[in-house]
């Protein structure tokens, strides 16, 4: 992924007003993140635990979507999971359903997208082996090249993104 600026990240969201993307926090870390070895820029708000943001490489230049990570004790009990992106399972609360609201008048009556990724939204990371999940976590073993499973997970981001701007709005 190419570098991006905090400003080309805050004037690209889909699915917020411009005061909840002014508000969103970046990771302290941001200004070394290793674009390199990104497909997608993800974070979690670090002053909001259940607010995160995932930003997606697009044709014209980038496309943020602001999600909302649910509960992770749904239940009282927290089980593995598999990430819909990248194939890694995760132990007990490593994988989390994140929900973005949809845009405009279909946000308005409360219709949103959900997607379970990797809790840490680090899924370029796990792809390329520079970055180990938590002990128990599995790699689904694949035949795959590493270009093709980043463009697999590529294509499932896009089309989550899809499904959140193009969610119609029905009546309740």
């Amino acid at each position: 992924m190419d570098p991006i600026s905090e400003a080309e990240i805050r004037g690209s969201f889909l699915n917020c007003s411009k005061g909840d993307a002014a508000r969103i926090k970046l990771p302290t870390d941001f200004l070394e993140t290793p674009w390199e070895l990104l497909d997608f820029f993800g974070w979690t708000d670090p002053s909001a635990p259940q607010r995160a943001a995932i930003v997606l490489p697009s044709e014209d230049g980038v496309q943020a979507i602001m999600l909302r990570k649910a509960d992770r004790a749904f239940g009282g009990r927290v089980r593995s999971g598999l990430c819909q992106a990248c194939l890694t399972s995760h132990p007990g609360g490593g994988v989390a359903l994140f929900t973005a609201s949809c845009p405009g008048p279909s946000g308005r009556v409360g219709n949103s997208v959900g997607e379970y990724l990797c809790a840490d939204l680090a899924c370029s990371l796990y792809l390329r082996g520079t970055m180990r999940p938590r002990p128990g976590a599995v790699r689904v073993e694949e035949t795959l090249a590493l270009d093709e499973k980043v463009e697999r997970a590529m294509r499932k981001l896009r089309a989550f993104a899809r499904r959140v701007a193009d969610t119609p709005a029905t009546v309740r």
